[in-house]
Parts: structure tokens; C-alpha cells; sequence
């Protein structure tokens, strides 16, 4: 029998409503206890002293690349979940824009089998919505949710044809996968390299408009709410997605919703820089992501409606890239952030702004993505998100208030590719167990 005690600390549990100092105890891989200082009771456990420190459960990400197969120069199963770890998440989905894509029952438990040999966290794979993610013809969703997909997905390409995403939604009814849009219209996007306004006009690119997101969340939306499928939106960045998600879901549509870290907190203008006032303006593609960065305003009402819960989730879309695929002309670049192992500490800016409260950020990295799904009704996955007795034995010890610099050749991930490098940021992981065990310890904490 393994046991794990976790004294003292402060444990934020929004699922239980939950917010005070308490003990947590977890034996053989599940919580068995939440309650006050009772350390004398817990004979040859594994200890953590929390005092002055944040315990939360396992953060819940829905949507990471982690590349394998087919583009293992860039991150691998074992190489992100490690990353994943290190930023706090016990559980991730994986996303199926790999190759080849994950489309067939044979590439899920591909993936499977991966996941069980080099993970070092819990990986729930993703389906396609079509075939060889062509935008033509449907994936066979009953194979894949047999397989163990929990949603589907055509990763960042877009269903372009209402006609193909009307029948995905009709036949994902059947089996309760949700379907999860990265909603940019191809044809108002094409060719566009970042968001649409001053940035893109002084340096020359070409803009990617805030419309062309805006008019595929309707689009789905009115597909959603004829067929009555769940429709999961992914990457919210612009206010007009805002205002179109929280109308449907006034209408009662089955619809939910995750914005990323970068599009909570950074604008189109970190595209933009340059070494001295004298200097022409560059642009750095570490920032090149799609969708786009955004404005100011855009960030106002995202967070308002993360704080609102219109936004249910916040994931990181960690997309790794390897330099010789980032580190080039911006049209050449392949978008994308590695985010792991900086989505706490970056969104703790919202906090620090009092634009989210603490417990809210947790709630939306923790409960919030696993209700969107309903991934605690998965075998096995009971108490997802939450520090339940009998739940699963995954949590984080947090240092709310340390501050660090990002360093991008130190993290986990294969991807270094991050604006964030040399930032300092608030809030950091120090502890993450995953299964009641041990999977990532920061040097700063000496026990266990």
C-alpha cells in the first residue's frame, strides 16, 4: 500500500467548493482523505509540508499536440507529457494532427500503447472528424469512440463544408463525443499570417480577420443547435465569439467553450518589435500563432467570460516546434506556442490584473474542462478534477506567489518555441501527482 500525505497546505478544490488549510491524503493511486491536521494518524506515507503553499488537483488540458507520431523531431509522447507534468496537468487530451492522423481504431490504440509505455501522465486520445482530417468524408466515429476517443476533432483545420460538419454532428449524437471546432473560415483566413490590424499593415503581412472566426463559431453554432449536438469551441479569441457563444448558450445550445493562456493575456502587438526607437519594427514569430493574437479589447471580454464560465476551460493548445521550422520568415513559420510548461504562471496575470480570481482559474483549469466533457464519467476516471475521496489520486502544490524567469532551454518540452523567453512570471507548479505518484518535483521543495 502507497500512501502520499500532503500537510498543511491550502487546498483550493472549486468542484467541492472547497478552500482552506486541511491535510490530503492519497493511498494506492486515490484520494482517501481531505481534512484537517491529522499527520500523526498517517503511519509510513510519503509527506509534503504545503505550509504556505496552494493544493489543487490535477490540471486538465484539452487540447496538446504531442506530435507522435510522424513529427517526433518536434515533441514526443514522453517528451510532452513530461512538459505537461512539469506545468501542473495530470491529465491531457491528444490532439489528432499527427501522421498519420488519428482517424482509424488501429492509430488510437497506437497512441494507447505509446501512452502506457513513456507517459508520464494520463493521455486521452482524440478522433477526427474526417477521414485523413480532408474536410471530405467522415471518420468512422463509432470505431473511434469504441477505441476510447474522447472528442472529435480535425485539430486545427477547420471542417470548411457545412454539409460534412452537419452530418458530424448528427452521427456524434449517437455515441456523446463532442465535437471541438478550431473556428477560422478557410476562405476569409487564407494566406493570412496574423491578426488583421496595424501590426499586420506596418510589417507587411497579411491578416487573418477577426470575422473569419467569428462567422464559423455561427456557422456551428446553428448547426449545433439543429442537430443538437455538443459543440466544443476552440481557442476563443476575438469578442465577437464572445458575444455568439454566450447567446447560444442563453438559447439553451448544448455549447462549451476554452480560450488559451496567449489569447487571455498577450495582444497582436508582441508580433512586433524592435532593438532601439531608432530601429525599424521586426517581427518575432515565436509569437505566430493561429488563431492570431488579438486586441485588447478581445482580451477584456475572453476574460470575461472565463470569469462568467461562457468560457468553461482554459487550455494551452501546445503546439512544439522545432527553430529550423520557427526561427525563419514569418510566412514560412509554422504557428504555433509551446505552452505547458508557462500556462499557470501566464495566467496568473489575470489575477493579478483582478480580472479572474484565484479560485476561478483554478476552477477552469481544473473541474471547469472535465464538466465540458464529462470526462469523469470515463472508466476509471472517477473524481476527475477534483480531490473527491475515491476519486483519482492526482494533485499540484502550487507557489502562488514565487516569481521565475522563462527560460526556454530548460523546459521539458522539445518545443523552445515561446514569445515569453525572459519574461518573470507569478506562480509556479512545485509538486504534481499524478496517480498518487510522484511525476514532477521542483528543486525548491526538499521533502518527498
Amino acid at each position: 500500500m502507497s500512501t502520499v500525505a500532503i500537510h498543511n497546505g491550502r487546498v483550493i478544490d472549486p468542484a467541492l467548493s472547497r478552500d482552506g488549510i486541511a491535510d490530503v491524503v492519497i493511498v494506492d493511486g486515490r484520494v482517501a482523505r481531505v481534512g484537517p491536521n491529522e499527520g500523526e494518524m498517517v503511519v509510513e506515507a510519503d509527506r509534503i509540508d504545503a505550509t504556505g503553499l496552494i493544493v489543487t488537483p490535477g490540471f486538465v488540458d484539452l487540447q496538446v499536440h504531442l506530435r507522435e507520431p510522424g513529427a517526433e523531431h518536434q515533441e514526443t509522447i514522453a517528451s510532452g507529457t513530461k512538459a505537461a507534468a512539469r506545468g501542473g496537468f495530470t491529465t491531457i487530451c491528444a490532439m489528432p494532427g499527427t501522421d498519420p492522423p488519428i482517424d482509424s481504431r488501429a492509430a488510437v490504440e497506437s497512441v494507447l500503447r505509446e501512452a502506457e509505455a513513456s507517459a508520464a501522465i494520463r493521455v486521452l486520445p482524440l478522433g477526427c472528424i474526417s477521414a485523413n482530417r480532408a474536410g471530405e468524408l467522415l471518420a468512422p466515429a463509432g470505431e473511434l469512440a469504441g477505441a476510447g476517443v474522447v472528442a472529435l476533432t480535425d485539430d486545427g483545420q477547420a471542417v470548411a463544408d457545412p454539409n460534412l460538419m452537419r452530418h458530424a454532428m448528427q452521427y456524434s449524437t449517437r455515441f456523446g463525443l463532442p465535437i471541438a471546432q478550431h473556428p477560422e473560415d478557410p476562405a476569409l483566413v487564407a494566406g493570412g499570417q496574423m491578426h488583421e490590424g496595424w501590426v499586420a499593415t506596418r510589417l507587411g503581412l497579411r491578416g487573418r480577420p477577426a470575422s473569419g472566426e467569428a462567422t464559423m463559431v455561427a456557422r456551428d453554432i446553428a448547426l449545433a443547435e439543429l442537430t443538437g449536438a455538443h459543440l466544443h469551441v476552440c481557442d476563443v479569441s476575438t469578442a465577437g465569439s464572445v458575444a455568439l457563444i454566450r447567446a447560444a448558450r442563453e438559447r439553451g445550445v448544448h455549447i462549451t467553450a476554452s480560450a488559451t493562456p496567449h489569447h487571455l493575456t498577450l495582444t497582436h502587438e508582441r508580433v512586433a518589435f524592435a532593438e532601439s526607437s531608432y530601429e525599424q519594427i521586426q517581427y518575432d514569430s515565436s509569437a505566430k500563432v493561429f488563431p492570431p493574437l488579438r486586441e485588447e479589447s478581445d482580451i477584456t471580454e475572453i476574460a470575461k467570460a472565463l470569469r462568467d464560465g461562457v468560457v468553461d476551460a482554459i487550455t494551452t493548445d501546445h503546439t512544439p516546434v522545432s527553430s529550423m521550422e520557427k526561427d525563419i520568415e514569418f510566412d514560412l513559420a509554422i504557428p504555433g506556442i509551446s505552452g505547458l510548461e508557462t500556462a499557470f504562471g501566464l495566467s496568473m496575470r489575470l489575477v493579478e490584473r483582478q480580472q479572474v480570481d484565484l479560485a476561478t482559474l483554478i476552477e477552469r483549469f481544473t473541474i471547469g474542462p472535465v464538466r465540458a466533457w464529462a470526462l469523469d464519467r470515463q472508466p476509471g476516471l472517477e473524481g476527475l478534477g477534483s480531490l473527491t475521496p475515491g476519486g483519482v489520486g492526482d494533485l499540484l502544490v502550487i507557489d502562488p506567489a514565487v516569481e521565475w524567469t522563462v527560460d526556454p532551454e530548460n523546459f521539458s518540452s522539445l518545443g523552445r518555441n515561446t514569445p515569453l523567453a525572459g519574461e518573470t512570471l507569478t506562480g509556479q507548479v512545485i509538486a504534481t501527482i499524478f496517480d498518487g505518484q510522484l511525476a514532477y518535483k521542483n528543486k525548491s521543495l526538499t521533502a518527498l
